[in-house]
């Protein structure tokens, strides 16, 4: 790869002569001269992580399962995801598997050599919109323009409902004389980057990785195409020294490495345009992966993209939306007139796996992935967290899906801990940390709010009508009483490399940022909730021992809240407060000791005194504290501290071209090192992730966690009239609304102005290579919006409230 982007910019100074590949070519008929030289290839990696697009089709459940016989039909197993313009990871069979890391163009013309994602202007839209503008399905229209005018590449990307196939048209307009343009795809077959075989036949060209398979057809012309190694012999570098596919591959023989393909495409005059379908057929085998390659391209691109929307009679992304009888009420409370929260729900729906439903991941991205390695499987975001998924099932809950979370409740079964969880013993119950999809453990870290949400869930669900009585018994007994228990009194635990540990709720050995044991406000707001749910569940099942421990255990947790976690001698010293605040985490029971906390992210000698966070307004939101708590009121001046020196500052403001105003935005925590460095702006993957310079961004679900508390608290002092409702609305809901991009996806983090931009070039406010579109910055802004429709914090647990705050 540093041999390609040395000869790319040689070629851009001093013309398409330079670097000039040595390889042998043999035309004709396949013999070994045929075989691609320079195995393994390339070093491997993932694309950009800065999602402005992301697919999948809609598919109905059978029995609350994904099945290919009954009214549903086939199930379509693909996904993909778009960023700068291009095509990037597609994944087929689990969510987690990619199989490819890019396909896009390369264009010669007089005189230049272009990257379609680093030397186009780029725009998307969505291809099925309402008369509002509102997406109604993810079937996504990109338009890539020369920045000199001399060609337009416009792409329909979207999947086949009714096969493994995902179906690209592509329009050429070339604005000047002879301008060639090259289809360029890199497989990751099998969720790596090493391993793949490559071949040509019969105007197909396929990829395997064991048994997986990759078949590309085309109704384009293709007057010339290569397989070979990526770097090495893939027809990129003759293109950047002669100009065209001067050596040409048909297989890459029985060596396996890192391979792609180049395929060739008709020449085209000043006026003259090209209109083709590019096809991605996937399969457990070569006549799998073909057939569904021929079966898309032989329906064609009109049938299959309205198969896709759900025109007429078939069931697709229109029907779904169609379902969601919240969605105009939260359209309404935008100020976008309801763009976002139409791509919201598209975008939530979409992060469930089709083979175990219900299994619902942060993220369709791999974070920083241009830097990260594929030289080994790995999910990025795109597996389970309790956490995220809690979010996601409220978030689908609000939208008045009614359906998914009640799959996705049941999933979470496959997610905790027992007898029959390969290499664990001790205490059972409480969820898993990582896992994928098919409930293989990943990370192994005891977070206790990933186990008190699931009760929250299955408690809301209970509530809302989701869960009958005797199912809200029956998942009681067999899933959130041994939560439940565990929450109330620990036990002990072995698995990886957790060896015997002994848990003491609430100290956690993470909390929701899982970096740090100790105290944490926010995974102690959980807790404290989840307790209070169980026990209006023992109470149904008659298990009054159980409900009085629950209650008891929620009741001493609440009454030393501020004893484990309230600094009275803190760092900061913000007026009113004067050191007296909740912390982010506290490492024991003193909060008052100024403990060293753990280095994490490259951040050492860090005194836990001089770090906040919001997660204390978790305690508002569910309802173990009021919203004008003293210590509530004290701890904000210091999270809202904008003099202090930016390693501990966690607000910032941004401003937006032709919008009034600023707008807020908050950091995870002060010393957070999860991001960007600040002496060139390298994504974190990139800087051995323990520099001292990295530096955590702006994450956007924190304007709609204070967006929350702001509601909540003009709630309790009568304060929910019109106008001050428009200001908060004008406020909180604007600033998730523009920290979206142009594809409407939230990212998890945006560039907040500090440090070197070297890099990768943001704006101010702009989503950051890290992980778009984070499914939990879509949930918080869709939670929001329901909060500001209904006047009350959707999150708010009742029994909770009625107990706590008085």
């Amino acid at each position: 790869m540093k041999k390609r982007l040395s000869c790319l910019l040689i070629s851009s100074l001093i013309g398409l002569s330079a670097c000039k590949d040595t390889a042998s070519h043999s035309s004709g008929t396949a013999t070994a001269n045929d075989i691609a030289p320079g195995a393994p290839g390339a070093a491997s990696h993932w694309s950009y992580s800065g999602k402005n697009g992301i697919g999948t089709s809609y598919e109905q459940y059978t029995q609350g399962q994904y099945q290919d016989t009954g009214s549903s039909g086939k199930i379509s197993k693909v996904w993909f995801s778009l960023a700068q313009g291009v095509l990037t990871e597609t994944m087929f069979g689990l969510i987690h598997e990619a199989q490819i890391q890019e396909a896009q163009f390369y264009i010669k013309g007089n005189g230049f050599l272009h990257q379609e994602k680093t030397d186009t202007i780029s725009h998307i839209d969505y291809l099925d919109k309402d008369a509002s503008g509102r997406p109604l399905s993810l079937a996504y229209k990109i338009i890539n323009r020369d920045k000199e005018g001399r060609y337009e590449i416009e792409k329909h990307i979207f999947t086949d409902p009714d096969t493994n196939s995902l179906m690209m048209k592509v329009s050429f307009r070339a604005f000047a004389d002879n301008v060639t343009p090259f289809l360029y795809i890199n497989p990751n077959l099998a969720n790596t980057g090493p391993g793949d075989k490559a071949w040509s036949e019969n105007n197909s060209w396929l990829v395997a990785d064991g048994k997986t398979h990759l078949t590309v057809k085309t109704d384009a012309p293709v007057s010339a195409s290569t397989v070979g190694f990526e770097g090495v012999s893939d027809g990129i570098n003759d293109l950047i020294a002669e100009g065209k596919l001067s050596h040409t591959y048909a297989s890459t023989g029985d060596t396996t490495g890192n391979v792609a393909m180049t395929l060739q495409l008709p020449t085209l005059k000043k006026g003259e345009a090209g209109e083709w379908q590019f096809v991605l057929g996937f399969g457990n085998s070569k006549d799998e992966s073909l057939a569904a390659a021929n079966q898309t391209l032989t329906t064609g691109h009109e049938k299959v993209l309205a198969n896709f929307n759900g025109k007429g009679d078939t069931l697709g992304w229109e029907d779904y939306i169609a379902s969601l009888p919240e969605l105009e009420k939260l359209s309404a409370t935008a100020t976008d007139g309801g763009k976002l929260v139409y791509a919201s729900a598209l975008v939530l729906k979409a992060q469930e796996d089709k083979t175990y439903a219900g299994g619902v991941i942060a993220s369709l991205s791999n974070p920083w992935g241009d830097s990260a390695s594929a030289d080994k499987a790995q999910t990025g975001y795109k597996a389970v967290w309790p956490r995220d998924f809690y979010q996601v099932t409220m978030a689908m809950l609000a939208l008045g899906d009614k359906v998914t979370p009640k799959v996705a409740f049941e999933y979470l079964e496959h997610v905790q801990t027992s007898n029959k969880t390969p290499g664990y013993s001790g205490t059972p119950g409480w969820f898993l940390q990582k896992t994928h999809v098919d409930g293989e453990v990943e990370w192994v870290g005891v977070q206790l709010d990933q186990t008190a949400m699931p009760i929250m869930l299955g408690w809301r669900l209970w509530k809302e009508g989701v869960l009958s009585d005797a199912e809200m018994l029956s998942w009681y007994n067999k899933m959130l009483k041994p939560a439940a228990t565990f929450l109330a009194d620990g036990g002990t635990v072995s698995i990886d490399w957790l060896k015997n540990v002994v848990i003491t709720p609430p100290k956690s050995i993470q909390e929701r940022w899982e970096e740090q044991p100790g105290y944490s406000p926010s995974t102690t707001a959980a807790v404290i909730t989840g307790l209070v749910a169980a026990s209006d569940m023992a109470k149904l099942a008659k298990d009054d021992a159980s409900a009085k421990k629950y209650l008891a255990a929620a009741d001493k947790y609440s009454a030393n809240l501020e004893k484990n976690l309230y600094t009275t001698t803190g760092a900061l010293n913000k007026a009113p407060s004067d050191g007296n605040y909740y912390l982010r985490i506290s490492a024991n029971e003193n909060p008052n000791d100024h403990a060293l906390l753990e280095e994490r992210n490259g951040q050492s000698n860090v005194n836990e005194s001089e770090v906040v966070d919001g997660g204390f307004l978790e305690l508002v939101r569910y309802g173990v504290r009021s919203p004008l708590n003293k210590e509530i009121q004290n701890t904000l001046p210091e999270m809202d501290d904008t003099s202090l020196p930016d390693p501990v500052r966690v607000k910032y403001e941004f401003s937006f071209n032709g919008v009034e105003g600023k707008f807020p935005g908050w950091r995870r925590y002060g010393r957070d090192g999860y991001g960007e460095d600040t002496l060139a702006g390298r994504g974190y993957n990139a800087t051995g992730k323990n520099l001292p310079e990295g530096r955590g961004r702006v994450w956007p679900i924190f304007t709609g966690e204070r967006g929350h508390y702001e509601l909540a608290k003009a709630a309790t002092t009568g304060k929910l009239d019109g106008e001050n409702i428009t200001s908060l609305r004008n406020t909180y809901i604007k600033a998730m609304e523009l920290f979206a991009n142009e594809g409407y996806m939230i990212p998890e983090q945006v560039w907040d102005g500090v440090g070197s931009n070297d890099t990768y070039k943001f704006t101010n406010g702009q989503g950051t290579n890290s992980a778009t579109p984070l499914a939990w910055s879509h949930a918080e802004y869709v939670k929001l919006l329901r909060s500001y429709a209904d006047k009350k914090v959707w999150d708010n647990n009742a029994s909770t409230a009625t107990r706590y705050v008085k």
